[in-house]
């Protein structure tokens, strides 16, 4: 009876991603147990956001993707109404409108986007398959568009990379001209000096900081510099668990969330991060396995966009904290601390498993 009913809960879960993903957020609790000063409090928090995000995972994976397909387009239009409500009505914190208060909850609609966005586009490709034409890229991208401008209004610069991301992703995967992509990006950095002038100042700082973070060491460059110094003092095995002195010492900022892997680094060394780049490997490499094996085109772009998207999420904040790329606010995917971005990465996991495990049930 027992061992019926374990089966019943775990049939749309893939042991496979599942164990990947217990272990790399393991990994990350004892992390966040040194990055926040061994403070318990803030592990109990975090339990409680990994306990809610396996629920909506488990949630997800028990969703057929037939029904995730019919809701895409729903989906995305609320997003779209929540974004314009944000924009009129939106609570203002450090500067940013990204809040709606609706209430019963305040929620933040730019983390429903990174899945509604992708749902659309492979919801819409699915429904033009047999009788693509360039314009429907072009439509494709007007709708990719126009939820990233709301979201870089905000202004989320990070978010809007990502959702960005994903949507290209999609457009890519239904077939887009890997030749075209290229001219679009020459021709995007041929406007450069066009989209630098519609930049915030701090994120013009920003890109000049990622050139030279010696120019301002106490102010915009302290994050770059601090986080260099951490992973380089970390060396091939680090200093140990909870010996990191440049985390111990408060010297490395947001240490908890956008900056934790420089943490990681210091007290784990370079067998550590590459021990964590592994398991975001197997991550990733099942991830594409279940969209090369997905039933159908809907669930081939959306498999494929969230598993990229995931990848994204890791090049963008490791590259960040080590000096690649500029400071964006974006965390580390199932490591930093916090329960918006996790619900959302889960969600999108579980969204995997359904595909992946109803696929299975369709062909037995």
């Amino acid at each position: 009876m027992i061992n019926q009913l374990f089966s019943r809960l775990v049939r749309h879960i893939d042991a496979f991603l599942m164990g990947c993903l217990i272990l790399t957020l393991m990994l990350g609790l004892f992390v966040l147990y040194s990055a926040s000063g061994q403070n318990m409090g803030r592990i109990g928090a975090q339990l409680s956001n990994i306990g809610v995000a396996i629920m909506v995972m488990w949630i997800a994976a028990n969703i057929p993707p037939q029904h995730l397909e019919r809701i895409a387009l729903p989906l995305y239009i609320l997003g779209l109404l929540l974004l314009l409500g944000v924009a009129l009505f939106g609570e203002i914190t450090n500067g940013a409108r990204r809040w709606l208060d609706l209430g019963v909850a305040r929620i933040q609609p730019s983390e429903l986007m990174k899945i509604a966005v992708p749902m659309m586009l492979a919801w819409y490709f699915a429904k033009r398959e047999a009788t693509l034409r360039l314009t429907d890229y072009a439509i494709a991208a007007v709708m990719l568009a126009i939820p990233a401008a709301f979201i870089l209004k905000q202004p989320d610069l990070g978010t809007t990379l990502l959702i960005l991301g994903s949507g290209v992703f999609v457009i890519y995967l239904a077939g887009f001209s890997w030749k075209l992509i290229l001219a679009i990006a020459a021709g995007a950095a041929a406007l450069a000096p066009v989209f630098w002038t519609l930049l915030h100042d701090y994120q013009r700082r920003r890109i000049e900081i990622l050139f030279d973070p010696h120019q301002d060491p106490l102010g915009s460059g302290y994050h770059t510099i601090q986080a260099s110094i951490a992973i380089g003092s970390g060396g091939l095995a680090g200093k140990g668990w909870l010996n990191g002195t440049q985390s111990q010492l408060d010297f490395i900022p947001e240490r908890t969330t956008d900056f934790i892997i420089a943490v990681f680094g210091e007290e784990f060394g370079l067998l550590g991060n590459l021990l964590l780049l592994l398991l975001f490997t197997l991550i990733i490499g099942r991830g594409l396995v279940i969209a090369a094996q997905a039933q159908n085109t809907f669930c081939r772009l959306l498999a494929g966009s969230i598993t990229l998207t995931f990848f994204t999420y890791a090049f963008v904040n490791i590259g960040m904290v080590s000096g690649i790329l500029p400071v964006v606010g974006v965390p580390l995917p199932l490591i930093s601390y916090g329960g918006t971005s996790l619900v959302t990465l889960l969600l999108g996991f579980g969204i995997l498993m359904s595909i992946h495990t109803h696929k299975k049930l369709v062909g037995t």
